[in-house]
């Protein structure tokens, strides 16, 4: 149904996308009664209680790219900090949350707290931002759908609005990282792992001169067990892109100049594509949301830092190096929701994920951070001294 319905490689869909969505929901239902209230420090006369209540009604908004393990994202923390969910699937995208609500039912959550409003932005996600009985909106998606969720929030009821959005994010190689064919396999999954349509994408590679030739050599040469083709297939690597006006954005983008590898669209499918630009071109710039990988050459630390800061976006970055000190220098410097480490990914279910500046806003999705968003806090002070003895009730 994931790869039918997104164009999704159903090999992802059986090895990451399914076995993530149960572990999702498992850890946030494991962490139901392993998150505390607090007790403040208060004198004899007084206790002071600081408790998590449900926000409410929550709506979750989904994004067509990873349609179950984002609703796993969102559904897991917000049921479990006692919340009902309308959940807005992508118009692309509404098969597998429909299932989800149906195996929920089967499984006893009761009726009305889990429901599916499947439909377009105008018909649906616009009136639930606007809603005034909707307390909380969780968007995954595009920063310019982002921002729309925040004024239906200031020409409403101010619900609470938390964003995770686009990204342009770096891959930065120094000279002295070690196995560049370690660093060859990871770049290639970071910048076109699920056709590139994935907003931690790493689609700047930022290389250090002295290595630049010998890992893209290397880089081409993995790009040949990257077959494109038939999503259903369990031997392509990538399938579809989501639809045709999607598709021809991103060839929008194709033929600008030459590139080192692909550079034509074949509908429906697009090839993975490498081009080698300067920092302020529009293809190291512009979110693509493609298989397109652009290649920015650096000649010290100092200016990668700066390159991979000079960005709208900052979800999440990848850094190569063999030095531990300067890996723990840029991982700090590099203004950014996740940093990697010689390797690339986004954590584990227990990791917060989210970003900085134009990639996020509000709160995190995954561990116990994704539970406060969902909760609001109340104090409850409870006066101790004795009315019988003359003291004013507080």
């Amino acid at each position: 149904m994931e790869s039918l319905d997104s164009g999704k490689p159903i090999r992802d869909c059986e090895l990451i996308d399914i076995p993530e969505t149960i572990q999702t929901i498992k850890w946030h239902a494991e962490a139901v009664d392993k998150i505390y209230d607090q007790v403040a420090p208060t004198g004899d006369d007084a206790m002071a209680m600081i408790v998590r209540e449900p926000v409410g009604v929550v709506a979750a908004v989904l994004p067509w790219n990873f349609p179950l393990l984002m609703l796993a994202w969102k559904i897991g923390p917000a049921l479990a900090t006692g919340n009902s969910v309308i959940v807005k699937p992508a118009e692309q995208t509404s098969l597998t949350a429909l299932r989800v609500t149906e195996l929920a039912a089967e499984a006893g959550v009761p009726r009305g707290v889990l429901q599916v409003l499947p439909g377009d932005g105008p018909s649906v996600g616009e009136p639930l931002g606007l809603h005034p009985d909707v307390d909380m909106v969780s968007f995954t998606g595009s920063t310019e759908t982002g921002r729309r969720f925040l004024r239906y929030a200031a020409d409403s009821n101010l619900k609470k609005v938390v964003l995770e959005c686009g990204g342009k994010n770096p891959a930065i190689v120094l000279e002295d990282a070690e196995n560049l064919e370690h660093v060859a396999e990871h770049v290639v999954n970071a910048a076109f792992w699920n056709m590139g349509e994935n907003c931690s994408a790493n689609s700047r590679l930022i290389v250090e001169a002295g290595v630049k030739d010998a890992l893209l050599e290397r880089i081409v040469a993995r790009l040949r067990d990257w077959k494109t083709g038939d999503p259903l297939d369990p031997q392509n690597h990538l399938g579809a892109l989501i639809d045709d006006e999607h598709r021809r954005k991103v060839a929008s983008y194709l033929n600008s100049k030459d590139a080192l590898v692909g550079g034509k669209m074949d509908d429906p499918y697009c090839p993975p594509t490498i081009y080698d630009v300067a920092h302020s071109d529009t293809l190291a710039r512009d979110e693509i949301f493609g298989p397109v990988l652009s290649v920015i050459t650096v000649a010290t630390l100092d200016e990668a830092i700066e390159v991979a800061n000079d960005t709208d976006y900052g979800l999440t970055a990848s850094i190569f190096t063999g030095s531990v000190r300067k890996a723990l220098t840029m991982a700090r410097a590099v203004r950014a929701g996740t940093v990697t480490v010689n390797c690339y990914g986004e954590g584990d279910s227990s990791t917060p994920f989210g970003g900085y500046k134009q990639s996020g806003f509000g709160g995190r999705d995954n561990g116990t951070h994704a539970h406060d968003q969902y909760t609001e806090l109340k104090t409850i002070w409870v006066d101790l001294n004795d009315p019988a003895e003359g003291d004013n009730i507080g």
